[in-house]
């Protein structure tokens, strides 16, 4: 059963944060600090209740109020419309770079924690990338010790730190285990002997949680290219809460693809019998609602074609009261080319409005015959008045023969009507599947006119395609028809007998790119096909009419964009609505097939066997016994059995697989670096500890090697 969400709200502002007052300065309580791309998270080594916690955003701008600059942190950014479109982060993808940023960030924790002394006298350990730059340690070291003269600063890896936090009732040396560090903008994988990350097969992946929301935004803006609230749909939060909320991990995600082909997987909900009825009846009103704005349309048209003849026949009346250059005047202004021309126009509007009058009206009672008794009266024998009721009663006359007409024309065509149907009666009688592929056989044929047809409107459209470059050819060659400069000349030159045949006006239509006489035919003799078929052949169903084959979609395309009735569109939340279904399995799976989302390198699974096929038979079941998973979008669902799922794939069947995830895989790895703080082995340079000398004999990009740290690799 569907659900319907909402984007969260923007933040609005808070209770500002309290810095702390009751710092003394005299403890040598190291200060953890997890430096990561999105949250920036701090506090003492020995606070109980966890660290602070800041989205690493800074902005710097220039309020228009107080026309002041304003440095901004964390989660004031949010609520300031200004600060949001000036924020910025330390990094740049993976890499630290902003050392402003990061500065600004350093000075808020430290106040924070209540130090507002010009050095900072307490030992440090800090995050940093796996595989970090020297040029990016070398910033944080050089802002350390030259700005802040700490006594000393360890570097450790986050994922490294989480995975000692959940193993800490294991020796050092017996920690085995294959760390899959999930981040902001990297995945990887970190292979753990004895304790020790063996670095030289390790693997990075440059797709995390920004590419992921990345990705399904893009996905979404292909989705619905004129969604009418784009600009929310771009802004990174709403992105990063639309996947962090709906997507999942897939088992098998081919398998799921196959599932969601079929429709009814991505049905919202199963219907009622009675919501199928209300749906039902909503239908059928709606086909109402259809059917008399279509008869409201045909009857305008009606009135225009009576107000056209009458305007032309006023013209062509006006020809005894004008010579004839005035009415050659009239002819011009009207934009007819002759007065024969003004004659087939009247013809095919009268034409036009007796078959329309006919079809619409009702019968007349003709048995009582009128008398026309002056008819035979010679005008030498009538006075004016006579005269002018022998000329009406001429036109009454004229009125009801061609009522008497039509009458029996009616009557004729509907005995021919009743024998056309008696002969149809006989032939579904005598052979039923002849009949019916007869039908059937026209039906398409129909339909496939109409469908040319439409396809001909779209082709005219597009102002490059072949159809309208030869419509711009007819109208090109009509324009320079052998016809001499406009001047006055006699009525009769230049006759070029067009319009003698019907055919002639074809040429119309190509111009104007439809034939709206011919549609309609069509659309009737459609429907006499359709009711017919409805009626007899039970094979024929509501589903296989044109009304119906000219609006759907397949069903597929309706489960992956589902589209709303106009009672639905009434409610003005509805064109605010997106669907998720296949991207809520799409965007995880570009972790195991990142050319999905246009990144050119192995999938996480891929990359998982290579290093597993890089060491002993016996290393690799040490590794499998604890697959560890860490980083925030290692919350995604499923992750586990898939990860369990890939690594089963590549090792015996007996062997032991277990694939667990952080206690909290946002805060492991502070608590991880907070509980290696409060060890005797912590400010050693056995333990990665950097100090002042250190810094200014070796060098801003002095690093020492410890279990916890990156490698002493220059880069």
């Amino acid at each position: 059963m569907s659900e319907v969400y909402n984007l969260p709200e923007p933040p609005v502002a808070g209770d500002p944060v309290v810095f702390n007052s009751n710092y003394d300065g005299g403890s040598n309580t190291p200060i953890v600090i997890d430096n990561g791309s999105t949250f920036f998270r701090y506090g003492w080594a020995t606070q109980e209740n966890g660290p602070y916690v800041q989205p690493n955003l800074v902005a710097k701008f220039r309020d228009k109020r107080s026309n002041r600059q304003v440095l901004l942190f964390g989660d004031s950014v949010d609520v300031e419309p200004q600060a949001r479109a000036a924020a910025k982060s330390p990094y740049e993808g993976d890499h630290l770079n902003n050392s402003e940023a990061l500065e600004a960030a350093l000075d808020f924790a430290f106040l924070h924690l209540g130090i507002d002394t010009s050095t900072v006298d307490h030992p440090i350990i800090m995050t940093e990338r796996l595989c970090t730059l020297s040029q990016s340690r070398s910033i944080v070291s050089e802002m350390m010790f030259e700005l802040y003269s700490v006594p000393g600063v360890t570097y450790a890896v986050d994922s490294l730190m989480s995975f000692a936090y959940n193993l800490a009732p294991v020796p050092a040396d017996r920690r085995d285990g294959l760390v899959l560090s999930f981040n902001t903008a990297s995945t990887s994988v970190v292979p753990v002997l004895g304790g020790v990350p063996i670095y030289s097969k390790t693997r990075r992946l440059p797709f995390g949680g920004l590419q992921a929301s990345q990705y399904l935004v893009k996905l979404l803006q292909l989705k619905y290219p004129n969604f009418p609230a784009a600009n929310l749909l771009a802004l990174p939060q709403n992105g990063t809460w639309l996947y962090q909320t709906f997507s999942e991990f897939s088992l098998d995600y081919k398998d799921t693809l196959r599932r969601l082909n079929d429709p009814d997987a991505q049905a919202e909900k199963i219907k009622t019998e009675e919501e199928l009825a209300a749906l039902a009846e909503r239908r059928k009103e709606s086909g109402r609602r259809l059917q008399e704005e279509a008869a409201r349309r045909r009857a305008e048209k009606l009135q225009q074609k009576e107000r056209d003849l009458e305007e032309l026949l006023a013209l062509r009346k006006s020809k005894d009261d004008e010579d004839e250059e005035a009415f050659a005047e009239k002819l011009e202004e009207a934009d007819i080319e002759s007065e024969k021309a003004l004659d087939d126009l009247i013809k095919k509007l009268e034409a036009d409005l007796k078959r329309a009058k006919k079809k619409d009206a009702p019968e007349e009672d003709l048995t009582e015959e009128p008398t026309f008794p002056l008819l035979d009266v010679p005008d030498e024998e009538l006075d004016e008045e006579g005269l002018k009721e022998k000329r009406r009663q001429k036109l009454n006359k004229g009125l009801y023969d061609t009522r008497v007409r039509m009458k029996e024309e009616k009557a004729k065509e509907k005995a021919a009507a009743e024998e056309e149907a008696r002969q149809e009666e006989q032939e579904r009688e005598n052979d039923f599947d002849a009949w019916s592929a007869r039908l059937r056989s026209d039906h398409e044929r129909l339909a496939a006119k109409m469908r040319e047809r439409e396809k001909r409107k779209a082709e005219l459209s597009d102002r490059k395609s072949a159809a309208n470059q030869a419509r711009m050819r007819n109208i090109a060659t009509l324009t320079t028809d052998q016809l001499p400069p406009r001047k006055r000349r006699k009525r009769g030159d230049d006759d070029d007998d067009f319009g003698m045949d019907d055919a002639d006006f074809d040429i119309y239509r190509e111009i104007g790119g439809g034939d709206g006489l011919s549609e309609e035919e069509d659309l009737n003799q459609l429907k006499s096909i359709e009711t017919r078929l409805l009626a007899h052949d039970p094979n024929f169903s509501v589903s296989n009419t044109w009304a119906s084959i000219s609006t759907r979609k397949s069903a597929l395309i309706r489960a992956f964009c589902p589209a709303y009735d106009a009672e639905a569109m009434q409610d003005p939340t509805t064109k605010y609505q997106m669907a998720l279904n296949v991207e809520r399995w799409k965007v995880p799976e570009a972790w195991f097939t990142p050319s999905m989302a246009g990144v050119d390198c192995a999938g996480l699974g891929e990359i998982i066997s290579n290093i597993l096929g890089s060491f002993t038979v016996q290393d690799r079941v040490r590794l499998a016994r604890n697959v560890f998973l860490a980083g925030g979008p290692s919350q995604i669902p499923n992750l586990q059995p898939r990860i369990l799922s890939t690594v089963r794939q590549l090792l015996p069947p007996d062997t032991e697989i277990s694939v667990k995830l952080a206690q909290n895989p946002q805060l492991d790895a502070w608590y991880g670096m907070a509980e290696f703080a409060r060890t005797p082995e912590f400010g050693t340079p056995a333990t990665g500890m950097i100090s002042k000398a250190d810094y200014e004999e070796y060098g801003a990009d002095r690093i020492r090697t410890w279990w916890g740290g990156n490698p002493n690799y220059v880069i």
